[in-house]
Formats: structure tokens, sequence, C-alpha cells
């Protein structure tokens, strides 16, 4: 198993450094749900550090990765007199073991929710992240049990090397499933079928599970409600279109450095002009 960075603040400061460098870099070049898991008999005192980056082969951790804003559309329709940027976004799981979450309701529409931790042998190791669940309404849909800050659309002003200069927008859609909608990558302790089903939508239950199995994504298309972010007025020129995978880090991984990707649009025509996967700063970085 892959292990990084000792501490938080060795990283913040690792990472911070990485976002600025590395785009640059890029540029040129859904009711059902899973069985429930056995409730260990207490509840754990939250852990202070993540135990992914520790020195326990035993867990199984995840490693969530977003790919590159795909699908990248101008929509002038869906709010009349603003300017949507559109993209398809979508929150890859690409570590030794699942992203799970498992809620317990704590409010009308609320889930306390803790981190599920596969191991080698044993139980599974639950750990207090202070990740949240929400009942969420979708327009023309239905309602959802969803991670809250399971990702973050971000627009960055960039200078002529396309190095970040100020975030100038952030798009509105935060809270996912996490289910395993697609099977995109055949690797080791990948499902050959889907573990996770869709969002729950019962709002009497009282807990729930969510997660992404190894090798599988979490998809959602251009179209979505909220899947943009809004561009009127902003001037004309270069940005960078960074999607990021849980910002605040409400699922501990092997590696919480990859977890964005982002592409250089030219606006207000929303023309690629470059992209690729980045590093991103924690959510304690002081830029954010």
């Amino acid at each position: 198993m892959r292990r990084i960075h000792p501490g938080r603040a060795a990283r913040a400061a690792a990472l911070a450094a990485a976002l600025a460098g590395t785009i640059a870099a890029g540029a040129a070049a859904q009711g059902g749900g899973v069985a429930p898991e056995p409730e260990p008999e207490a509840q754990p005192e939250p852990a202070v550090e993540n135990p992914c980056l520790g020195e326990d082969a035993r867990l199984l951790c995840p490693d969530l990765r977003m790919k590159v804003p795909a699908d990248i559309t101008i929509d002038r329709r869906t709010r009349p007199g603003r300017v949507l940027l559109r993209s398809t976004n979508s929150i890859d799981s690409r570590g030794e073991g699942p992203a799970s979450l498992r809620g317990r309701r704590d409010g009308r529409k609320t889930m306390a929710a803790r981190q599920v931790i596969q191991r080698t042998s044993g139980g599974p190791l639950y750990v207090s992240t202070g990740a949240r669940l929400y009942f969420q309404p979708i327009p023309d849909q239905d309602r959802y049990w969803k991670m809250a800050d399971a990702a973050r659309f971000e627009l960055w002003s960039v200078d002529h090397r396309n190095r970040l200069v100020e975030r100038v927008r952030v798009g509105p859609k935060q809270n996912y499933c996490l289910r395993d909608l697609r099977r995109t990558s055949r690797m080791r302790r990948s499902p050959g079928r889907e573990v996770f089903p869709a969002c729950n939508q019962d709002p009497r239950k009282r807990a729930v599970t969510l997660g992404t199995s190894v090798g599988w994504s979490d998809i959602y298309p251009w179209s979505y409600h909220q899947n943009w972010i809004d561009v009127t007025g902003v001037k004309p020129g270069r940005y960078a279109y960074i999607h990021i995978a849980d910002p605040k880090n409400g699922i501990w991984e092997i590696d919480e450095g990859n977890n964005s990707a982002h592409a250089i649009v030219r606006l207000p025509a929303g023309r690629v002009t470059g992209g690729g996967r980045q590093r991103t700063a924690p959510a304690d970085d002081p830029r954010y």
C-alpha cells in the first residue's frame, strides 16, 4: 500500500505548492440501498489522524480521483439571462478498498456519517471524519440521501503560464450519491458487479450506506441539476475550470493530493484550450 506524508500540516504545504504548479504542466501538453454494515457495539472516538496515511497494511483504504471535466458546454437556456458553464464530471474510486460512508439519522433530513474502511481480515473499521449526509430533492426527479461536500467546481483566473491567480466563481453542486454507476477500470479488487446501488430515496430511513467500489465511478452528465458554474459577467479570457473530489476530507484516502482535475477554457466561448490532472490543496489551505 502506498503511504504518503506523515502529518496534515506538512501535506497542506506540499499540496498547496503542487496545485499552483501542475495546472501549467497539464495545460501544456440514485430506492435501494446496500445491506447495512454490522455496527460496532460502541461509537468509536473520532480519529485524530488519517489511518490511511499510517503504516497499517491491513487497511484497504480508498483513493478518490476526479476525471478531467468533459462535454464542456455553454448554457444560456436553463436560467434566462445567465450564462452557465456546464460539464460532465466523474468521481473515480481507484484505491485498495471502496470509498464508503455509513450514515445515522441526527435530524429531520440529515445524518452524521462515519467512514467504513475495509480490512484484509476481520470486520470493517469505522472512523469519524465529520462527513454528513443530506436528503436532497432534485427537480423533475426525486429525493435522495447524498453525501454533503462530495465535490466542488471552481473557476480560477490564470496567468500567461496557466498558473492560478484568483478564484472567481464556485459552482452550486456539492452533494453526490456515491454509487457504483459504471465500472471504469478493471483493477485489482474491483468487483465485476455493482455493490453500491443508486442512492436511497426513503425519507424514513434511520441509517443508510453510500459508497463507490474500487474501479467504479459515480458520474453526472453535463445536463444534470446544478452541474455548472455561473460565468455571467466574467471577463473574456482563459480560466482554469477545476473539479475537486471530497474537498473537505469527509473520506480519508491513501493519497489526499490527487483529488482534482481541470481544463483550461476560454470564455465566453467555452472553448477548451488545455487541461489535465493536477494535485489539489486540502481543505485547510488558506486560499479556500
